[in-house]
């Protein structure tokens, strides 16, 4: 797939904020429902700046692998809070771009909305390809939410600056829950109800399993 190149590289922090203040206003917050292709993005460091991005597309029926590529590369950015995007864009974009198949949905492991500026990753990733995306993150990043309920698909959304941002999801009966945010393209519901259908039997989705998996284990 081809991805347009929307701004030059930052090459400090003011320009990597410009960037994101800039990008924010091309989110879109609605989208389609339904989805037949989708991708799982993650990124894993082997040494300090060496890394692997994988992404990995599963039919969204079936959730088998369709097709699946790894892009190495280095950290392309320090590490600073709010802007980890830049770090690992250039490799997550590669591999996108080495894909035959376009997905339909871009599923990242990481954040969206809920980001101290409001341009997570998978924002981020969203603007650049046009692609509805949503994030997933382990770990709270932004804002405050009360605990979901303990039952499969309980949630309470995020709310940061008297916003909401995302929502804390139960994917398990059981396990901690995760933390959704839109992307581009995508509602807030639509995003809860497909995280829940690729996480049918572990707490994340089975598109960022499978791409952490390879990211771990590179060819």
């Amino acid at each position: 797939m081809q991805i347009d190149r929307l701004h030059p590289w930052p090459s400090g922090v003011a320009e990597a904020e410009a960037i994101q203040d800039r990008l924010r206003g091309h989110v879109e917050l609605t989208g389609p429902t339904a989805f037949t292709l989708v991708a799982g993005l993650d990124v894993h460091y082997h040494g300090s700046d060496d890394l692997a991005a994988a992404v990995v597309v599963l039919a969204a029926g079936t959730l088998e692998v369709v097709e699946q590529v790894v892009a190495h590369g280095k950290a392309a950015f320090p590490y600073v809070p709010g802007l980890f995007a830049f770090r690992e864009l250039p490799a997550l974009v590669e591999a996108l771009e080495r894909l035959t198949v376009t997905p339909d949905l871009l599923v990242c492991d990481g954040y969206g909305l809920a980001h101290p500026r409001g341009f997570g990753l998978a924002c981020h990733l969203g603007v650049l390809t046009g692609l509805p995306a949503l994030g997933v993150g382990k770990t709270p990043f932004v804002g405050t939410h009360e605990t979901p309920g303990a039952e499969r698909g309980a949630w309470t959304p995020i709310i940061h600056e008297g916003a909401t941002v995302g929502r804390a999801l139960r994917t398990q009966r059981g396990v901690k829950p995760v933390y959704v945010s839109q992307g581009h393209r995508i509602s807030l519901d639509t995003a809860t109800t497909q995280v829940l259908r690729l996480t049918p039997r572990y707490r994340l989705p089975e598109p960022i399993r499978h791409a952490d998996h390879l990211a771990r284990n590179p060819a």
